[in-house]
Parts: C-alpha cells; sequence; structure tokens
C-alpha cells in the first residue's frame, strides 16, 4: 500500500505538505493541492480516516438536513448534494444524508441545513455543533442563497426590455424569506415603471396549480411576461398558455427560477434564472469547515447571482 512518504515523493514535495494538503487544504496553494491530489490518485493512495478522526477528536461526518419532501424539489436537491460531496472529498470528511422523516442528531461535526420553516428555528439555534443553512435567514446564522431579489429583477426587467407590456408575478405561497426576497425584487423594477399595473399571484410550488390558474382566468390581456418564482410553476404556466392556444412567445412570455433540470424539458424550452446550485453547495462547505476550525467568516452570508438564461418562453 502506497505511504505518506510515497505520495511526497512523487509530488515532489515534503511529508508535511501532504500530511497539510489532507487535514488543512484551506491552508495550501491551489497548485500545490493539484500536485498532491494527482500524485494520490496515481499511487490509490487513500488516508486513514479513523487515524486522522482520533488524532483530531472529530467524527469526521458532516450531516446535510433536508427538511422538506425531496420529490418536490428533485433534480435541485441532486445538484446540491453533488456540490456538497464533491467539497467535503477534499476534506476527506463523509456525508450524512438525513431527511424530515429521519432526523438524527447523533455524532458529527457540524450540519448543513436546508428546507427549513420558521418552527425549524426554535430546535436548529440549539444544536451544539456548527451550522451553515442553504437559505437565507434572519436569525443570524451564517448562509449560502441566491441572490433572489436580483434574480428576479434581472427577470422582470429583462420582460419588460423585450417590450412586453403586462408583467406579472406567480410566487410560492410560503411565508419564507427567499419568497419574499424574490417578490421584492420584482416590485422594486416594477415601482421604476408606474404606468404598469403590479399583478402578484402566490400558489403552492406546484406546475397543476399553475397550469389551473392560467386557464382560469377570465380574459388574459396580451403581451404579458410571467415572471416566476420557480420552474416547475413556469412550466404549468406554459401548459395552461398551450391548453388554450395562445401564442409563446409572440403574446404570451414566461421567465422561470432555478434552472437545474425542468427548464430543459419543457417544450418549447424555458428562459429562467439559472441558480448555481453546485457551486452553492460547495461553499455550504467551506463556510462550515471554517467554523470547524474555529475560525471567523469572511462572510456571514454568501449570495450568488443566477444566471439569465434566454431560450423559447420569451420573445
Amino acid at each position: 500500500m502506497a505511504t505518506l512518504k510515497d505520495v511526497a515523493q512523487k509530488a515532489n514535495v515534503s511529508k508535511m505538505t501532504v500530511s497539510r494538503v489532507i487535514n488543512q487544504p484551506e491552508l495550501v496553494t491551489e497548485e500545490l493541492k493539484t500536485l498532491v491530489y494527482q500524485a494520490m490518485k496515481e499511487l490509490n493512495y487513500r488516508p486513514n480516516t479513523a487515524a486522522k478522526a482520533l488524532a483530531r477528536n472529530r467524527t469526521m461526518i458532516i450531516k446535510v438536513l433536508i427538511l422538506e419532501k425531496m420529490d418536490i424539489t428533485e433534480p435541485y436537491y441532486m445538484n446540491l448534494l453533488n456540490g456538497i460531496a464533491q467539497e467535503l472529498d477534499k476534506y476527506n470528511y463523509a456525508l450524512q444524508l438525513m431527511t424530515e422523516n429521519s432526523v438524527d442528531l447523533g455524532n458529527c461535526d457540524g450540519y448543513i441545513i436546508t428546507g427549513m420553516r420558521k418552527s425549524d428555528f426554535d430546535w436548529i439555534t440549539q444544536l451544539d455543533k456548527p451550522v451553515v443553512l442553504f437559505g437565507e435567514n434572519d436569525r443570524q446564522i451564517p448562509f449560502v442563497d441566491s441572490d433572489n431579489v436580483t434574480g428576479i429583477a434581472t427577470a422582470t426587467q429583462y420582460a419588460i426590455n423585450r417590450g412586453y407590456e403586462h408583467v406579472h408575478f406567480i410566487g410560492i405561497d410560503v411565508p419564507e424569506l427567499f419568497e419574499k426576497s424574490r417578490e421584492k425584487g420584482y416590485l422594486s423594477v416594477m415601482a421604476q415603471y408606474p404606468d404598469k399595473k403590479q399583478v402578484i399571484h402566490r400558489i403552492k410550488n406546484s406546475s397543476s396549480l399553475s397550469e389551473r390558474l392560467i386557464r382560469e382566468e377570465s380574459k388574459l390581456e396580451s403581451n404579458t411576461c410571467f415572471i416566476c418564482a420557480s420552474d416547475r410553476i413556469a412550466i404549468g404556466v406554459v401548459r395552461g398558455l398551450q391548453a388554450e392556444n395562445y401564442a409563446i412567445p409572440q403574446e404570451y412570455g414566461i421567465i422561470g427560477f432555478d434552472g437545474v433540470f425542468l427548464d430543459q424539458i419543457a417544450s418549447p424550452k424555458l428562459t429562467t434564472m439559472k441558480q448555481d446550485i453546485v457551486g452553492m453547495g460547495q461553499t455550504c462547505v467551506k463556510q462550515l469547515m471554517r467554523l470547524i476550525d474555529k475560525k471567523k467568516l469572511k462572510n456571514k452570508n454568501e449570495l450568488f447571482f443566477a444566471k439569465l438564461i434566454e431560450r423559447g418562453t420569451t420573445k
């Protein structure tokens, strides 16, 4: 079996450098990490995780708690877990996935939690290990999220720039900060156009409900763009408009928010605000590792900008 010394010789670095790459990668340059990781791969070297955990008095386990039903946003969470797993590998940590139906707050070194609602914060704030949330909050708990205000504001301004006379927002009917931020983004742009009416609908995150919303409208004004708080809602809007034989995108436009899978299977393909879910998952781990190492965070709240992807549902 390959040893630490073998890896050091292969990478042409000291044993101390190899040890630092394995145990404290944040202290090592990207160039050195690349050299050492490549040598480890070529030699099929695997650090002794049990010995490492014992030496550092750690479990080498991070628990990821998803506190909502994953089948509602299935591609979204697969991307998040991919990002988390990729980054944990760099620290030789194991990921332990917990869901709302199997929450076990056993031994671990820290938590990444997502899908939380207001009722969850009482017990989250009582956890005795470092916590990073995937999703904004006002409880002073470190979090990583998209810049929801800017994302929806960008989509709204784009719709206006594309010549849509009317712009409606269809939000998710939950009393959570991410939704309030998305609504705020819509209102911030619409306030700049006093001649345009502000129209907000709030429904559950369901394509069937958004389809029904469109089909039950007695009269839809032509040249309207619907800004949707999720791709799932946007797909329902597309189906509703198609069922009523409305022309997309000439008469009606649709812009979603997520860009992780559903936008690509819609027909026509969906214009959307694409979130960097993998990158946000990686950043959750980086933030959590700093807390585990008892270091201060440079930014307690990390916000990512969503990117506008132009496709067939806008003119």
